[in-house]
């Protein structure tokens, strides 16, 4: 399809992000929710629907929920109430789901994206309700018959409904990220979406450019991926505008992306609200939030990433800095800490992002797995500004040393590894004029203005020096002996 086509209509997106939450319960069953357990065994009579059982809810689960809202600066409802969804699928037992309608428990917010740009956006919430997860269908290569894993049925879930405020897929993605890290950053869910954990259904629709009215509504279901999620987006986009241009109509739908080719295909037409026949489930009370409930939970909030994103641009670093150093919690947290110990700010992301991300990369580890205390880092960083050592002697010989767990300064290490820096001047001169002796051509082109040579020299100073002459002072001395 040609860009000219495309460009005259303009894309209509919202997202429902259904994100399963960290507890280890499930929300209205005492059962596990553990991942990747045998199929059917984290079951139970009230999963399985059995008649005559009853619904307990899970309070963890509510307290997460609270969590997201505070973090999407939504409005939290003090009184909410659940209300029985009806449906039929083989993977819900009940025949019906317990979610929240009329009364979601989180009302309103937005949450603040950044694009490529570096523009920034709000996009702007609906609401964040609670509701248990359905079961999963199974299909086996080779066979015609459906199997039925009821361990996912009853999982806690929120769904993070937003507004249709969404013009891009590269928005799209950029809100699932933040999604994502937001939930992360809480623990409220790992985020996991190749587990299941994360997943989005995409609402796409097209009108031209100026129109006033939005265009029909097509439902993308069930992505496991980002990357997913702006492929179908981009997809749907350009699949409405070529029919749309062919004369065709456009009808609501519910879709499913295929990742494989990238396509989306048809699944069956979208149902309106009375389908479901939403009413309020009778087994299960209202809750009330009460001031001193929700207090309890705000003063649990870890720093949110747009915190700390403010934070660490103060400390004058780059975006691309900011944007690594904020990515994780731990890491965030980590950097944090770091900078209690150090006005240095760079030197500490540097050291992030460099030397304990390639350590803790090369052995699949996290940073609180690290032997090496925010402070530690900070000692390395004082000894390096003092010119005792330089960056590379730090991270080869004394970086080691603290991953095994000393209690030594950095100082003590280079003292007992005799790596202190050589930048006495009457000890240095000696060595450069016998090296500079040893290449009378060399020092010959170099005065020609080969000054590429200089690079040589201070590599044979190293070698005499093992390594310990200071770089600055040593480059300014073979600079000073070569033009005298």
């Amino acid at each position: 399809m040609s860009t000219s086509a495309i460009d005259k209509y303009q894309p209509v997106i919202g997202l429902e992000v259904h994100a399963q939450l960290s507890t280890l319960s499930k929300i209205f069953a005492p059962d596990s929710t553990e991942f990747g357990n045998m199929p059917n065994t984290n079951v139970s009579v009230i999963t399985l629907g059995h008649p005559g059982t009853l619904p307990k809810l899970n309070k963890k689960a509510v307290e997460y929920a609270v969590k997201m809202g505070i973090a999407c600066h939504s409005e939290i409802n003090d009184f909410t109430f659940f209300d029985r969804k009806n449906y039929f699928y083989p993977d819900l037992p009940k025949g019906y789901q317990t979610t929240q309608d009329r009364a979601p428990i989180c009302k309103g917010g937005y949450i603040l994206i950044k694009l490529k740009s570096g523009e920034e956006k709000k996009i702007r919430l609906n609401r964040i309700h609670l509701e248990d997860d359905a079961g999963k269908n199974m299909h086996l290569a080779g066979e015609v018959d459906t199997l039925v894993d009821y361990n996912r049925a009853g999982v806690p879930l929120i769904e993070i409904v937003t507004e249709p405020d969404l013009r891009t897929s590269e928005e799209a993605y950029a809100l699932m990220t933040e999604i994502r890290k937001l939930v992360r950053y809480l623990e409220v869910c790992d985020g996991n979406m190749e587990e299941g954990s994360m997943r989005c259904d995409a609402n796409v629709s097209v009108m031209l450019k100026g129109a006033d009215q939005y265009g029909k509504k097509v439902e993308v279901k069930n992505m496991n991926s980002i990357r997913n999620v702006q492929r179908a987006i981009d997809f749907e986009i350009e699949r409405q505008v070529s029919a749309i241009e062919s004369g065709e109509e456009i009808f609501s739908e519910t879709r499913q992306f295929d990742a494989v080719d990238g396509t989306t295909h048809g699944m069956r037409t979208k149902e309106e609200l009375n389908d479901y026949r939403y009413f309020p489930e009778p087994d299960l009370q209202p809750v009330v939030i009460q001031g001193a409930w929700l207090e309890q939970i705000k003063a649990t909030m870890p720093p949110l990433p747009q915190m700390l994103y403010a934070k660490f641009k103060s400390f004058g670093l780059s975006d691309y800095d900011v944007q690594v150093l904020t990515d994780t919690k731990e890491v965030a947290i980590y950097f944090d800490a770091v900078c209690a110990h150090t006005n240095n700010y760079k030197a500490a992301a540097n050291w992030i992002s460099g030397p304990i991300k390639s350590h803790l990369n090369e052995l699949a580890l996290n940073v609180s797995d690290l032997n090496v205390t925010p402070a530690q880092i900070a000692d390395i960083i004082r000894l390096i500004e003092s010119g005792k050592v330089n960056t590379t002697i730090a991270t080869q010989q004394i970086f080691p040393v603290f991953l095994e767990g000393t209690t030594k300064t950095a100082l003590q290490i280079a003292e007992e590894k005799n790596i202190i820096q050589q930048s006495n001047t009457d000890e240095l001169i000696p060595m450069i004029q016998q090296i500079l002796s040893k290449f009378p051509d060399k020092v010959e082109e170099y005065k020609k203005g080969k000054v590429g040579l200089l690079s040589m020299f201070m590599g044979e100073l190293m070698k005499v020096t093992k390594g310990k002459a200071d770089p600055k002072v040593a480059t300014e001395l073979i600079k000073k002996t070569l033009e005298s």
